[in-house]
């Protein structure tokens, strides 16, 4: 039975049927996980090479079409509520996880990762990622489940974030040598200099004639990518529970907006900055779901509106940016021609 109230399935002690639903609905979930992880890594990207753009976009496709198929089934499986609430997680997690992107940039520009090497990382990143959001997301379940006055917490960050997206003048910083875990890692293992194919790690001969074990600079990166998804969870996990409570949608939605997000970076690596007002776009995205978690015991707005408000915001987010670009590019224009013409 669904709870309206609670926005979560009820599970009614002695109600076998809906249990044995329940243990299904994870089990095929965990079964398509596991395919497409298999088919990510030992399929499209069994060598380490340089994923072309063209490629990354046919596997976005992909993870995409997967994604829709298996809101389909969540459609006609558990029910509309759960289908709707399925879809708006899933694409309001997909355009807040788009703000990764600029942080693997960043990352990968101070490590100076070859490209060839970048997809394991990302990987393995999203393995960990993984394991860290379903600890996330239970431990916000339970919080919200036990005190739902966890709920108006959750809703004043979100709103705070926001408004410090927009208010901030200067994108966070990343320094991989200020990062804690990199700097504790640093003092218990010894770090190549340079990078060894694809390992994580490699065994050289140390003073003693011995063999030790030392970690690479990709390791250390896949450090940097594991700590900083952390922070963009502490966003991501309070918006998703302005959706829904339900365990199974939360983190369904999170996974499948994740697992692509890697092809994503490839495709958009680019162009990614083609996107100037796109932070302001997920600015609004988050203050909106924090009002929501804050005003529902006032009102309840329908998820399908909630759906429709976020992809309202998106698209003004992203009209507006390419409008701008469209503006800048006819002012370079006549400036490139006079400066041809000068001798």
């Amino acid at each position: 039975m669904w709870n309206a109230a609670k926005g979560c399935r009820d599970l009614t002690p002695g109600d076998g049927s809906l249990i044995e639903t329940v243990t299904m609905e994870w089990l095929v979930f965990f079964v398509v996980i596991s395919v497409l992880m298999v088919l990510d890594l030992g399929v499209f990207n069994r060598r380490a090479r340089t994923v072309q753009a063209r490629g990354a976009l046919l596997q976005v496709a992909f993870f995409m079409s997967v994604a829709i198929m298996f809101n389909a089934g969540i459609y006609l499986w558990i029910g509309s509520q759960a289908g709707l609430e399925f879809t708006t997680g899933y694409v309001m997690e997909l355009m807040l996880s788009v703000d990764n992107l600029f942080v693997f940039v960043i990352v990968f520009a101070s490590f100076s990762v070859p490209t060839r090497v970048q997809h394991k990382v990302l990987f393995y990143g999203i393995i960990g990622a993984l394991v860290f959001r379903l600890a996330f997301i239970l431990a916000g379940v339970a919080l919200v489940n036990a005190f739902s006055w966890v709920l108006y917490i959750f809703g004043a960050f979100l709103i705070f974030t926001g408004i410090s997206m927009v208010v901030r003048k200067e994108e966070k910083k990343v320094e991989p040598d200020k990062n804690i875990m990199v700097r504790g890692f640093r003092k218990i293992m010894p770090v190549t200099k340079g990078y060894e194919g694809d390992h994580f790690f490699v065994r050289r001969l140390g003073a003693k004639g011995k063999m030790v074990l030392w970690a690479t600079p990709m390791f250390v990166t896949l450090l940097v990518v594991e700590t900083t998804d952390i922070m963009f969870a502490v966003d991501s996990i309070p918006a998703i529970l302005g959706i829904t409570t339900d365990p199974f949608i939360v983190f369904s939605s999170n996974v499948f907006a994740i697992l692509g997000l890697r092809s994503m970076y490839f495709a958009l690596a680019h162009i990614m900055n083609a996107f100037c007002y796109l932070k302001y776009g997920l600015a609004g995205i988050l203050t909106f779901v924090g009002i929501k978690m804050i005003v529902a015991d006032l009102y309840h707005l329908d998820v399908l509106l909630s759906l429709t408000i976020i992809v309202i915001i998106l698209g003004m987010a992203i009209a507006a940016s390419l409008i701008k670009n469209r503006r800048d590019a006819k002012h370079a224009e006549p400036k490139k021609a006079e400066r041809e013409q000068v001798p």
